[in-house]
């Protein structure tokens, strides 16, 4: 049996919007994460402003991979802020998909 290429990626969990509060983020981890992640967090901001228009954020906190389909109100220089003042850290994303 051949071994899965992205074992991490298959226990993906999605999550409203209104837990990511609850993640944690104390452990540190090392992710891959896209090559164009800031031109990608810029352009997901642009479209959450100006077009009240969601994305799927892939991200990683200490119990695993989750993904939330939401807004993104600002891409600062250490985490995203989605409304009602939720973080998520930039060195966790893993990925945006619009």
């Amino acid at each position: 049996k051949e071994p899965k290429p992205y074992p991490m990626f298959l226990d993906l969990q999605t999550i409203p919007k209104e837990f990511v509060p609850f993640c944690g983020f104390k452990k540190k981890s090392f992710i891959p994460q896209e090559r164009d992640l800031r031109k990608h967090l810029d352009y997901a901001t642009s479209l959450g402003n100006n077009h009240r228009t969601k994305v799927q954020i892939v991200f990683c906190e200490d119990d695993g991979l989750k993904m939330v389909h939401t807004t993104v109100w600002a891409a600062l220089d250490q985490h995203i802020l989605l409304k009602g003042g939720i973080r998520i850290p930039i060195p966790r994303i893993v990925e945006i998909i619009f």
